[in-house]
């Protein structure tokens, strides 16, 4: 996976906007003003991704590449290692799901607004 295709996947999510609220070398994907990724712009090696706790642990034990949240906070966060041998498509659906999970936290009103 490249950068490219992380900003192009996070970008077609509905209601997701991209800023820079960290300074201008870490990029993060928000969606309705809720951060679910981020990851080093210049030096795109790893993405940050917020998981279920039960699941975060789960996932470290299993792949080399997932470790508990670098700068975050390590029950509900995990960084991914984009350049491991965690097939690409697994690390999407893993977007996916940090997205879902951020949603699935949003009031009634913005969760319906993301529908429409």
């Amino acid at each position: 996976m490249n950068i490219e295709q992380f900003r192009e996947y996070c970008l077609a999510l509905p209601g997701v906007t991209e800023e820079f609220p960290f300074g201008e070398e870490i990029l993060v994907y928000k969606v309705k003003g809720k951060l679910f990724t981020l990851t080093h712009l210049d030096n795109f090696e790893t993405i940050n991704l917020k998981c279920d706790p039960e699941i975060a642990i789960e996932l470290r034990e299993r792949y080399d590449g997932v470790t508990p949240g670098y700068h975050m906070n390590k029950k509900h966060w995990n960084t991914i290692d984009v350049h491991s041998n965690i097939p690409n498509k697994l690390i999407l659906q893993w977007i996916k799901d940090s997205y879902d999970l951020v949603v699935k936290s949003l009031p009634k009103k913005d969760r319906e607004s993301l529908l429409s």
